[in-house]
């Protein structure tokens, strides 16, 4: 209490008091004093008279606001002016008490401590909320998540973290100092003094310790961090991850004993992958293991009789005598190599010496065999200077480098097999690729040489997948094996025709008088090939293809060309419905330019050159901004910002749209995000259109789940997904729908009126917005049958509590017309041509009243 009147205060506590509040209370007089009780007493809340000899009123609420800003301050004064009473409130005071009417003090003082508590509790919310948020972030990173709140020493402990420790959740506290009495005694003080530097300058805190497990054991950990400062600058709370590292230290503890083994490994992979003989792979093996690998000896016991190579300088160190070395073979050539090579195991001796002491040598030795085919075709022999060399970890290594080496054994041994692979299809005996093209460009070489025409043909079999697909892989095999016959028996030569890959094939014409004359061949060879159904696995299948054909010279001079040319025109066959189809230049030009373009969107894609613009859109009442749309644009480093209909038709015919949209999902979120990073509380709602291609992939829902998870709201988030799109596959689309609808997520239907719909699905999707398209914007003052049209779309949508946003408003006309057709939202040139972050930033920095 700032009171002078001992007698008026004691009518104030005695108000309180008989309105039975349990209270401490002290009075002061004069600023001193106030100050004073304000750091000793530390007050829940403040009274005040207004006017005093000693002191000023408005003087202490000026020092409370200063010192104990949330501690709320009441006058409770004899008089008070409106005029002043209204500064005291500006400058800080919650409310004002007459000391006539004291009737209002308690219940003044219990709503004002309840705003108060209510506050505090959000702050703690935020607060925790704030921390929930950075151990999310962290959570993407590798490792298990921790914390750690300064003040009051709660640490959250990884559950996993403590399991690995042998200890259930329960049976640690999550505290700070349950860390340090886990801590090993040698690491203590590493520990602190990096988290010091940390806490006093923000030093990077990443340290690897010990920690105790239950058994006694210790386990290393590696543990990262980051400190959060409170206004004052002072750490207040830290989070960060705990990996655990024990079987890497392990590993680094034991890595100088098992180099040699690793070396060896390493050396033998790179052998593997160009040795050409059985000699040169057994030569060069051995050379490895005593120049790479440090062993003493080593060499190739072969199964069908004798030793490879007899003892040689490559394979013997000069530490070891050449005729000791073939003594040594002549001894395990009679028990120890025949063992191995009866067991298919491998053998392992820690002291030569000990087995045959006659031998007078005193070293480790193993007996890898080498199996192919279940055969054993030779044992390896290696010869260790340090005794019991062969460890546990070594005889893993030395197996699974054996093993390599039968691959490589077995790789040789089907050499002709894999050459004749290398040229030939395996499930239908043609010619692949690789052979295809090359009797290709030498036949077009004698064609230019003799001045003919040659054709290429591409065929593409129809529903291929389906057949997969209904009848299994096994079924789609003997479809194609039946088909390959048929096409041999209808091509005069058939080394020259080929399956290329799944259900494509090529076959090549070397001489041609006409395209005429190529056509009708075409048709009655697919007359022959799909006039009659195949029979698989006791099902009729009438099939179908498409061909395309490249003519040399003109479609191509070189064999690449030729082909290419030649599927492309089999896909464009395919398109348009038409059995066959011959490549024109035209197309190849056309193909050409869109293949450089999607080039480029690709490397636009890994360079992050897509951009955001946003376009708002406004209230059709007030003019005040309701939301924005993002709107995908291009910054082409070479033509600056391409317009979306150069480049948006090419991503969705390639298939690129999938991950530029969902891209586009992802930075409209973290726009979103900045925004309310920059104070902007009343950030936009953010529309972000939705492809057919995007709502056709499965992962569809995960996508967008993904997209919100990077922000702090996701009912801020619109997805506008085009009419025609929606109604391709009405039943899947409504599920998925259904299902980023209970993401809280809305929903709005692009384009509405262009496309098909069907009332009663549209009562059943999951939208809450009709978009009405542009063309009806544009000419609805011009045609009164437009006009017609927009009202009835309003009418209707607001019939099923839809709201309408229309779309292209370009003129004030056309925003009146609409406002008068109670049309909710618009957006277009009008408003605001759509602009870059940064301009609609400074915009919703600086509102102005009328959007326009």
């Amino acid at each position: 209490m700032v009171e002078d009147e001992s007698n008026d205060a004691e009518l104030v506590l005695r108000t309180m008091r008989k309105a039975g509040l349990a209270f401490e209370s002290v009075r002061v007089d004069c600023e001193e004093r106030f100050r004073q009780a304000l750091e000793d007493f530390a007050p829940d809340i403040i009274l005040s008279d207004f006017s005093m000899p000693l002191f000023d009123g408005m003087s202490a609420l000026a020092i409370a606001r200063e010192l104990k800003p949330d501690v709320p301050f009441i006058f409770v004064s004899g008089t008070i002016g409106e005029e002043h009473a209204i500064n005291a409130l500006k400058s800080g005071a919650v409310d004002y008490v007459l000391k006539g009417n004291l009737l209002r003090l308690v219940p003044a003082m219990e709503r004002t401590l309840a705003d108060v508590e209510k506050a505090r509790e959000q702050r703690r919310i935020a607060e925790a909320l704030h921390h929930s948020e950075q151990r999310f972030l962290l959570a993407a990173s590798t490792g298990d998540v921790w914390d750690w709140r300064i003040a009051t020493g709660e640490s959250y402990i990884p559950p996993q973290w403590k399991q690995r420790h042998g200890y259930a959740d329960d049976e640690l506290p999550n505290a700070w100092s349950t860390w340090f009495d886990l801590l090993h005694p040698e690491d203590v003080d590493s520990v602190r003094s990096a988290l010091e530097a940390h806490l006093l300058c923000d030093a990077p805190y990443e340290v690897e310790f010990r920690t105790r497990h239950r058994s006694g054991s210790h386990r290393w950990s590696q543990v990262k961090g980051k400190a959060l400062r409170d206004a004052a600058g002072q750490p207040s709370y830290m989070a960060g991850t705990v990996v655990d590292i024990t079987e890497r230290k392990t590993a680094e503890i034991r890595v100088h004993r098992l180099n040699r083994v690793y070396a060896l490994q390493s050396g033998i992979g790179s052998l593997i992958i160009r040795a050409q003989t059985r000699e040169q792979l057994f030569r060069e093996a051995c050379r490895i293991a005593v120049e790479t690998g440090g062993f003493l000896y080593a060499w190739v016991a072969l199964v069908d009789g004798g030793a490879f190579p007899e003892p040689a300088p490559e394979a013997i160190q000069d530490t070891l005598d050449a005729d000791v070395a073939e003594a040594v073979q002549d001894v395990l050539m009679a028990e120890m190599v025949p063992a191995a090579a009866a067991t298919g195991q491998g053998l392992f001796e820690d002291d030569l010496s000990r087995r045959y002491p006659g031998l007078a040598i005193s070293h480790a030795v193993a007996a890898l065999p080498l199996i192919v085919e279940q055969r054993v075709a030779g044992v390896l022999m290696l010869h260790a200077a340090e005794l019991g060399f062969f460890d546990e970890d070594e005889q893993r290594l030395l197996g699974e480098m054996s093993n390599d080496l039968c691959f490589a054994l077995d790789h040789i041994s089907k050499g002709e097999q894999l050459n004749y692979l290398a040229y030939y299809d395996a499930l239908t005996g043609l010619a692949n690729r690789s052979l295809f093209m090359e009797r290709l460009s030498q036949q077009v070489d004698v064609a230019r040489r003799e001045q003919r025409k040659l054709a290429v043909l591409a065929l593409n079999v129809d529903r291929f997948k389906t057949v997969n697909e209904s009848l299994g892989y096994a079924g789609g095999d003997e479809l194609l094996q039946q088909l390959a016959l048929r096409l041999l028996a209808s091509a005069p030569d058939g080394s020259r025709t080929a399956r290329i890959d799944a259900d494509h094939f090529a076959i090549l014409v070397p001489e041609i008088r006409s395209e005429e004359m190529l056509a009708r061949t075409v048709e009655q060879s697919m007359e022959a090939c799909f006039g009659e159904h195949f029979e698989v696995a006791g099902t009729e299948l009438r099939m179908s293809a498409r061909i395309g054909i490249s003519i040399y010279p003109h479609d191509g001079d070189d064999a690449d060309a030729l082909y290419r040319h030649a599927l492309s025109a089999a896909g464009k066959a395919r398109r348009r419905g038409e059995r066959y189809l011959f490549y024109s230049q035209d197309m190849s030009e056309k193909i050409a330019g869109t293949l450089a373009l999607e080039t480029r969107l690709r490397r636009a894609i890994r360079d992050n050159e897509f951009v955001l613009h946003y376009q708002p859109k406004v209230d059709a009442g007030s003019w005040q901004w309701r939301g924005v749309e993002a709107l995908i644009r291009w910054q082409d480093p070479r033509q600056g910002l391409v317009a979306p209909g150069q480049f948006i038709p090419l991503l969705e015919e390639t298939g690129l749209i999938g991950e530029v949209g969902a891209w586009a999902l992802r930075q409209a979120v973290r726009d979103q995000m900045r925004w309310m990073a920059m104070g902007l509380t009343q950030a936009p709602r953010v529309a972000v259109n939705v492809s057919a291609i995007q709502l056709r992939r499965a992962d569809f829902v995960s996508t967008v789940r993904d997209a919100i998870e990077l922000g702090d709201s996701p009912t801020s988030l619109d997805l506008e997904i085009t009419e025609s799109i929606v109604m391709e596959d009405i039943e899947t689309n409504i599920g998925r729908l259904d299902e980023v609808r209970e993401l809280g997520v809305s929903i709005a239907v692009d384009d509405f009126g262009t496309g098909y719909s069907s009332l009663r699905y549209l009562t059943q999707l999951p939208v809450q917005t009709l978009k009405i398209d542009r063309a009806f914007v544009s000419t609805m003052l011009q045609d009164p049958n437009t006009r017609t049209l927009v009202s009835t779309v309003i009418s209707l949508a607001h019939s099923l509590n839809l709201k309408v946003v229309a779309e292209g408003v370009e003129t004030e006309q056309q925003a009146l017309w609409l406002r008068r057709l109670r049309c909710d939202e618009m957006q277009g040139y009008w408003f605001s041509r759509p602009l870059p972050f940064e301009r609609i930033t400074e915009m919703l920095r600086h509102p102005q009243g009328n959007a326009a």
